[in-house]
């Protein structure tokens, strides 16, 4: 039997927050961070995970740039004026109709749209797994205190390969030299 805390496939959506083209220039290693959330887009294909994208307030912040957008299979698009994505109900509506309970999250901004996204999916009754190599900030001291706010109050922090591992399970399989691929 395998620990409650590791991710399953089959009770996992990928969560990509606000990844969008006004913020390009001002966070903290935003090739590093887009090239991550990259792979998990990818390897959410090949894992047949529901991919939930999300856009604040897109006319003025703009689109999810162009590298994220380009390798994104289906997936949900959500547009948002509160910071937390469970300010939409839509979102929470198709959340909620997957019948999976583990959000697998990356995007931006760490201490303000997944901090308050982290808190609310908890209050739902979600667990929030945090790619800490898929979430940023425009300063690293931000980004820090996010990501402790959010593990001190019940987020499991993670990174891109730890995830993507831990819903792969086994070494001997297509599936798995599939999303090795990605992270080599």
């Amino acid at each position: 039997m395998r620990h409650p805390n590791l991710l399953k496939r089959e009770d996992s959506v990928l969560l990509i927050v606000d990844v969008q083209e006004s913020f390009r220039s001002n966070i903290n290693d935003f090739a590093n961070l887009t090239r991550n959330i990259t792979i998990m887009a990818e390897a959410a294909k090949i894992l047949k995970l529901p991919v939930v994208v999300t856009e604040q307030y897109p006319q003025g912040l703009g689109n999810i740039v162009a590298e994220i957008s380009a390798c994104l299979g289906e997936h949900k698009l959500f547009e948002k004026s509160c910071f937390s994505c469970c300010g939409n109900e839509q979102f929470m509506s198709y959340l909620e109709g997957t019948g999976r309970k583990q959000i697998v999250v990356t995007g931006i901004e760490t201490h303000v749209c997944i901090n308050q996204t982290a808190h609310d999916l908890m209050q739902a009754g979600y667990q929030v797994h945090l790619v800490s190599d898929a979430i940023s900030s425009r300063s690293q001291k931000n980004r820090e205190i996010g990501l402790e706010k959010m593990v001190q109050s019940g987020a499991i922090p993670s990174s891109v390969e730890t995830a993507l591992f831990e819903m792969l399970v086994e070494a001997n399989t297509e599936t798995f030299k599939a999303v090795q691929r990605l992270v080599k």
